[in-house]
């Protein structure tokens, strides 16, 4: 398992943490785009647009190249999958602690229907 330094993810949950910019990766995952193709869906100006592949690409996980006028970008999917893995110990957390109320409640639900069992 590979440790992401705290910074890393700071940067990846910031980037992610606005609508807009988890849109953009959403789109992005579907294959490359202009900035321009970016900014479409949400009315905004090529800057306003490039602001936020800026966040995205100071996060690691956006890159961006440039065609002539045209700035292309691309997800860089290993950062979604390093910021994943740290969720993931949580995920496994919070399954040990959900099974275990699972199996109380069910002990206690048969606790109940044998009360309800004796005259």
């Amino acid at each position: 398992m590979v440790e992401l330094p705290a910074h890393d993810l700071d940067l990846i949950f910031r980037a992610l943490s606005d609508s807009t910019r988890r849109a953009m990766v959403a789109r992005l995952a579907e294959g490359e785009r202009s900035v321009g193709d970016l900014a479409l869906p949400f009315a905004m100006s090529l800057a306003g647009a490039s602001k936020h592949v800026k966040v995205l690409e100071e996060a690691g996980l956006v890159r961006r190249s440039v065609r002539g006028r045209t700035h292309i970008c691309r997800l860089e999917a290993q950062r979604l999958a390093e910021a994943d893995e740290w969720l993931r110990r949580y995920e496994r957390f919070w399954t040990k602690s959900l099974d275990t109320l699972e199996a109380l409640l069910k002990a206690e639900d048969a606790a109940n229907a044998r009360k309800g069992e004796q005259p």
